[in-house]
């Protein structure tokens, strides 16, 4: 078996979401063959690690070589014409900003949940609060432990399975923080150039509700693989989330999807489902704009007790826990369309 051979084998491997074969659509990088012909080594365009489409296609690619008498060596990188000392966060992966239009749809919690839902499935992740006027992330995951400096250097801390940030570390407790525009923009771009974030699968950024100074720096200093939209199902919060879709379509900011916080109350003595804010608005509002629906969450008292301090109700049981879990893998699913279709147009 030779280089030409093992394409031809891969040729049967179809991408589900870009709808062609993984060699056609030049998601293989590279291909080396061992001299005895035993061994192929592969090197992958896949670009959101743990996430479970990407998962079976590498699964279904170790499989081909298998069934062809291969001993299969699987590797995965996104190709890119920016050197690594020019790149911001190189040893980033992926940046996903968690953003809505307005305050009090759950974005901090829909943050935490999906970050702590990305660790759980095996990925390297941090989480990063860049609401430098109301941080709260720290509360809501637990997190008392303050960063350490090495150096010139912070070292952020970690909370189930994430690195943690926030400029909550960095101000008396109860202090207000007042600033104007320049000094967010400085303080922004330094908590994410001088923190020691590590090798990260995910960096998930809580950002503030509305169209501001903190959203407009991040959009122009950071890599963003894409944004989720978080809304609650009532009309006026789903006119304040096309404004922040609208603000990433302008810096031409791919948004992962929708995400629909308080979807329905289950009453826990009755067992009916009444719809406090209203029935479907999120995922009418992705249909309306031609994007996925990453799933809606329930109105849960569960996860104001996760939210005070406890366990992000992702890493529990239950049909919450469930949701998230099910939006965590949607967000990673759909980080890697947009990763593999970057690696299509640069072949």
């Amino acid at each position: 078996m030779d280089e030409p051979g093992v394409r031809d084998l891969l040729r049967s491997v179809v991408d589900p979401d870009l709808d062609d074969d993984i060699v056609s659509l030049g998601l293989v990088n590279d291909v080396t063959v061992r001299e005895d012909g035993t061994t192929a080594s592969v090197s992958l365009a896949l670009g959101a690690p743990y996430s479970p489409t990407e998962t079976a296609i590498a699964e279904e690619v170790r499989t081909t070589l298998t069934d062809a008498g291969l001993d299969p060596e699987l590797s995965a990188r996104i190709p890119t014409a920016v050197a690594p000392d020019e790149q911001v966060l190189p040893k980033v992966k992926n940046v996903i900003a968690v953003a809505s239009g307005k305050g009090g749809v759950g974005k901090s919690t829909m943050a935490v949940n999906v970050a702590a839902g990305l660790a759980d499935m095996g990925a390297s992740v941090g989480l990063f609060d860049a609401d430098v006027y109301g941080p709260n992330v720290p509360r809501m995951v637990g997190a008392e432990t303050p960063p350490r400096t090495d150096g010139e250097t912070i070292v952020p801390p970690e909370q189930h399975g994430m690195r943690v940030m926030s400029m909550d570390f960095l101000t008396g407790e109860d202090d207000p923080v007042i600033w104007r525009g320049p000094m967010v923009h400085k303080i922004i771009t330094q908590l994410v150039e001088d923190v020691d974030w590590g090798g990260l699968d995910y960096l998930v950024l809580d950002l503030p509700p509305g169209t501001g100074d903190t959203q407009l720096t991040i959009l122009q200093t950071l890599p963003l693989t894409g944004a989720v939209i978080v809304t609650t199902p009532e009309e006026v919060a789903l006119d304040d989330a096309v404004k922040g879709l609208r603000m990433f379509g302008k810096h031409d900011t791919n948004v992962l999807g929708v995400a629909e916080n308080m979807a329905g109350f289950r009453c826990p003595d009755c067992g009916s489902v009444h719809d406090v804010f209203g029935e479907g608005g999120g995922e009418r509002l992705a249909a309306e704009h031609d994007l996925p629906f990453l799933g809606g969450v329930p109105l849960d008292p569960a996860v104001r007790t996760g939210g005070d301090g406890g366990e992000p109700i992702v890493l529990g049981e239950g049909e919450t826990a469930e949701a998230f879990a099910a939006i965590s893998e949607a967000v990673a699913n759909n980080a890697g369309v947009v990763r593999r279709r970057q690696a299509v147009e640069q072949a």
